[in-house]
């Protein structure tokens, strides 16, 4: 039977997807590609990560402050340090930090307001 194996990309619409390329590059290390964006291996993934697609509810308040319909999840490796980054390139830190049976957890606005929630997985979780 066909079948879904995974996550293919996150593709979103913005004012200037170059500046914002850029930011990404800057402050999280993105490498950007030939089409702007950026590519992850598998093998790239640590201990204890793999990838979630989750719907939620439509009266979420989990993307807030974000007006977005959307937030990306990005697995990090130092998610205090990473957060510290982005706030000195203008990114809005949410003060909320969440520790968890699935690793560590971190928010913040990027420039155009997408709420982004990084994730330093927890190599002990088994899923």
């Amino acid at each position: 039977m066909a079948k879904v194996l995974g996550i293919g990309g996150v593709f979103f619409k913005c004012k200037d997807k170059d500046q914002l390329a850029q930011w990404y590059k800057d402050h999280l290390g993105f490498v950007l590609g030939d089409y702007g964006g950026t590519d992850f291996e598998p093998s790239s993934a640590p201990k204890g990560g793999y990838t979630v697609w989750g719907p939620f509810a439509d009266d979420t308040k989990y993307f807030a402050p974000s007006e977005k319909e959307f937030m990306i999840n990005l697995m990090v490796d130092d998610v205090d340090a990473l957060l510290a980054k982005v706030e000195q390139g203008g990114a809005t830190v949410m003060e909320e930090k969440e520790n968890s049976e699935y690793g560590y957890f971190g928010w913040f606005v990027d420039p155009e307001g997408n709420k982004i929630e990084l994730w330093e997985p927890n190599p002990d979780y088994k899923s």
